[in-house]
């Protein structure tokens, strides 16, 4: 009886001690990510001192350069600009305007496209009113477009903000997330052959060979002067891309709709207005067509070999500042990798596995940093896909890789990416932050992002959930992305509680559970 007496007193005072030590790290964690936050300076550094940070441009590299340089200063070791392929040709704006005539005068809300043209100084045209859905309908406007401004997109409804853009999760919206069905497979889909593509590629065809003076168009969303913006399309011209050396690319701006309306509306009355427009940008090459992503660490100790990654895209669109897309999650990965820097300094605790932060870039052109990072490290894959065929040993040594990547909104909870097994650990690590409102998790997959590079070669991959505040409607991908709609308490609120997983996966005597695969693990060669 005395002996069951003791081993009980063990068995607790042990438990007891793991409770104590969690509860002492995320005090200290706490400490210094709520009340001693460095993530609103590391963003406005990124975003406001460096701004908008496209993938091959000279602002991305030199962001890029700052931050090495900062991780260096926080301790961090194996800091490096890790080279992933090469991209092409980056692109700066360095002027713009435009300006409508007659019946009045008015300046025009727009922007260019990433990777437009200069045109030949302040110059104006005849506006024409695209109107085709058929090779037929085209037939009309060859011959007839060459110096024109050609406008592609049918008036679009705008329909005035009863209800607040920015919105926050309520109970019920968590509630069916956690109550979320396992999803079934996504179908692969292929985009280049689906509906309307091949009428697309006739018209941008056309558009290539008459060689318009502007194509215009309104996005699909945005209003109220926020404008959507993203890369220019190439035409007639297989398999190239905009940032590819000595392709043909069309001056092509978006309009904020308000005016895009108006002047279809003009057209339509009889009236024959009309545009001028003055592009000046620049083609570079910093670093002669090759890219990078920041890679830094936190030695591990007796599990050293293991690694934990955690990160986020860098590089953003051109027209605000790329403040929450994805200034927001590269600063607050940062701040997770100051903060866990000073937690080891103060405590002495070091991790278990290596600590190794990500920051991509390329992501806005289809995650290219976080893809080939993953086929140089961890799995050979498909042409062109994400599908592995062929694993590499360092793939088994990664426990997790969290990513951050939807707007400044604090985060609620986690996708487990349909990951049934984690569940259980992550419901006890976000436990110890209910009063923060991040215990929400859901079986649900979640896309778009860089988690998907590696959740799609076995590694578990995942992505927060995350307030979603005004990021699809407002901030993301618009000239309205800039520091001013970054929340604080949010940022703060995300690096703590990232810090804190980061570090419980880092001390866990196993790695995180994976999901069954069909995938074979790589062999170790014969010595």
């Amino acid at each position: 009886m005395k002996r069951k007496i003791l081993l009980c007193f063990v068995i607790c005072s042990y438990f007891g001690q793991i409770f104590t030590q969690k509860t002492d790290n995320n005090e200290t964690i706490r400490r210094i990510g709520l009340k001693e936050s460095n993530v609103m300076e590391i963003a406005f550094k990124l975003c406001e001192v460096y701004g908008p940070r496209l993938t091959g441009s000279a602002k991305l590299n030199n962001a890029q350069d700052w931050a090495v340089a900062e991780l260096k200063s926080w301790g961090l070791v194996n800091v490096a600009k890790e080279e992933w392929g090469t991209f092409g040709r980056g692109w700066q704006l360095e002027h713009f305007e435009m300006h409508a005539y007659s019946p009045d005068y008015w300046q025009v809300i727009a922007y260019p496209k990433a990777w437009s043209p200069s045109t030949n100084g302040l110059v104006t045209g005849e506006i024409i009113y695209l109107q085709a859905n058929s090779s037929q309908e085209l037939e009309k406007y060859k011959g007839n477009l060459k110096g024109k401004m050609v406008m592609l997109d049918t008036i679009r409804d705008v329909n005035e903000w009863f209800d607040a853009p920015a919105k926050r999760y309520i109970s019920d919206d968590l509630l069916q997330m956690a109550n979320a069905p396992l999803p079934s497979p996504r179908p692969r889909r292929n985009w280049a052959t689906g509906p309307g593509q091949s009428f697309n590629k006739e018209l941008w065809t056309l558009l290539d060979k008459e060689q318009p003076l502007c194509i215009i168009d309104r996005n699909f969303k945005g209003d109220l002067g926020t404008v959507f913006v993203t890369g220019a399309r190439v035409g007639g011209q297989e398999d190239k891309k905009a940032q590819d050396e000595g392709v043909r690319i069309i001056p092509q701006v978006t309009m904020a709709v308000e005016h895009y309306n108006r002047i279809l509306r003009l057209i339509s009355k009889g009236h024959s207005p009309k545009l001028s427009i003055n592009i000046k940008s620049r083609y570079e090459n910093p670093n002669n067509g090759i890219v990078h992503n920041i890679i830094a660490e936190i030695p591990g100790t007796d599990l050293k070999d293991e690694v934990v990654m955690f990160g986020a895209h860098m590089d953003s669109w051109h027209t605000g500042t790329g403040a929450t897309d994805n200034g927001a999650g590269s600063s607050v990965m940062m701040e997770v990798a100051r903060i866990l820097s000073k937690y080891i300094k103060e405590s002495g605790e070091k991790p278990r596995r290596t600590l190794r932060l990500a920051l991509w870039s390329g992501e806005e052109q289809g995650l290219l940093g976080s893809v080939n990072y993953v086929r140089k490290h961890f799995a050979e894959t498909e042409p062109g896909g994400w599908i592995p065929k062929v694993l590499k040993p360092e793939q088994q040594k990664v426990s997790a890789y969290y990513n951050l990547d939807n707007g400044t909104g604090k985060i609620r909870g986690i996708y487990t990416q349909g990951n049934e097994e984690v569940i259980p650990i992550f419901r006890e690590w976000l436990d110890a932050f209910k009063d923060l409102g991040a215990n929400t998790i859901t079986i649900e997959n979640t896309g778009g992002t860089d988690h998907q590079a590696f959740d799609g070669v076995g590694i578990p991959g995942f992505q927060f959930i995350q307030e979603p505040i005004a990021y699809s409607n407002r901030t993301h991908h618009s000239n309205m992305d800039n520091w001013d709609h970054l929340v604080a308490d949010d940022l703060m609120q995300a690096a703590t509680v990232i810090a804190s997983i980061v570090w419980q996966t880092s001390q866990k005597d196993k790695k995180m559970p994976r999901k069954p695969s069909n995938i074979d693990p790589p062999v170790k060669s014969k010595p």
